[in-house]
């Protein structure tokens, strides 16, 4: 299962700029980590009311039998802030 595809899948919907979704898989000791990037005015529609959409996509991903060998970890962060 190709985790950065599934994240994309469950997102694209959920977003007015599908454009601007970054996703950006990176390795941590302890994780396989992916950041997920949207446009600013697509964040709070990814976290959703405290934060229940971003706590549902991360269970969906975490969920999902991966093919590494370390746990997967969902970062959500904001284009406006990581351009910095």
């Amino acid at each position: 299962m190709d985790i950065a595809a599934l994240i994309k899948a469950i997102v694209t919907p959920l977003v007015t700029h599908p454009d601007a979704i970054v996703i950006t898989p990176h390795e941590t000791a302890d994780y396989m980590a992916f950041d997920l990037t949207v446009a600013p005015d697509d964040v709070g529609r990814i976290i959703g009311k405290q934060g229940r959409v971003a706590q549902a996509i991360r269970t969906i991903v975490y969920a999902v039998k991966s093919p590494y060998s370390k746990r997967v970890r969902l970062n959500i962060l904001d284009a406006s802030h990581s351009e910095q």
